[in-house]
């Protein structure tokens, strides 16, 4: 197999017959090589074929020149335990993405810098499978780098994997985008707001909507909530949880999904605070 780039010593890419870039991964299979020379196919201990756009595919390979290997093999450890313990696929091209924030937060680490994950609660409530296996791979990082991460760090981990196993299906992905923007013109259109994407709470917001709109395109329902806290938000926030019987009620009606309480929790409190923060 002719190679196409050498990435480095230890990585080549190749294109197959229909036109897909293809990784290749080994130890030295890259080394003294160069564009049109051929490889040992034993030598490869890892292939993935990247899906994405060119653009996005040369970032990615830029990304890989980058991140050492030793941290690669890292995120495909935590990949291969992933699909084994969902019991799905994943995006092979997302360990890239995966492996850079793994070699990111342990630089970071060295020099006690830590970023606070401002969505954590959302994914151990509503991603709870993905975070046990975030709070496995800061075990798996412990075990071969010997550097501890935050439980913060098994948040942004369990994110990789959401997002890894939406990005097997392009149609999904343009669902997806599109009941955020239905959700996001039902709130505009109730309170008349005009949103600021600058701000942290929209930000916050836009990546509930995100988990919200994957959890509904893959049927996941989630049962309710046994505290109190529903209903005490229920009555605080009495503008914000009529809007957002509004978006279940949409939501049932054009996709058949039964919003639970918990749900309509978390949609209530994050109404709450943009529409809240907009009107200060």
């Amino acid at each position: 197999m002719k190679i196409f780039k050498v990435i480095n010593n230890n990585i080549v890419s190749v294109f197959d017959q229909e036109g897909n870039e293809i990784i290749y991964m080994g130890k030295g299979i890259g080394f003294k090589k160069h564009p049109g020379d051929t490889f040992v196919i034993s030598d490869v201990e890892k292939k993935f074929i990247l899906s994405s756009t060119e653009a996005n595919n040369n970032q990615l390979v830029k990304l890989l020149n980058e991140i050492p290997l030793d941290i690669t093999d890292i995120a495909i450890e935590i990949f291969e335990k992933a699909s084994l313990k969902l019991n799905k696929p994943l995006n092979d091209s997302s360990i890239i993405s995966l492996a850079d924030h793994i070699y990111t937060a342990i630089e970071r680490s060295k020099e006690n810098i830590y970023v606070k994950n401002i969505l954590l609660w959302d994914i151990k409530k509503f991603y709870p499978d993905e975070y046990k296996i975030g709070k496995l791979a800061l075990e798996i990082i412990h075990e071969h780098t010997h550097v501890s991460l935050p439980d913060d760090e098994a948040g942004f981990i369990a994110f990789h994997l959401v997002n890894a196993q939406m990005e097997n299906n392009v149609d999904d992905m343009y669902e997806l985008t599109k009941i955020m923007q239905e959700i996001l013109n039902i709130v505009k259109y109730t309170f008349k707001i005009n949103f600021n994407e600058d701000s942290i709470y929209y930000y916050r917001f836009i990546s509930h909507l995100k988990f919200f709109a994957k959890r509904l395109l893959t049927n996941k329902e989630y049962e309710n909530s046994d505290d109190n806290l529903f209903n005490i938000v229920k009555m605080q926030y009495e503008e914000s949880y009529k809007c957002v019987e509004k978006i279940a009620a949409f939501i049932n009606n054009n996709y058949h999904y039964f919003l639970s309480d918990e749900e309509k929790l978390y949609l209530t409190i994050h109404i709450e605070r943009i529409v809240k923060n907009l009107r200060n």
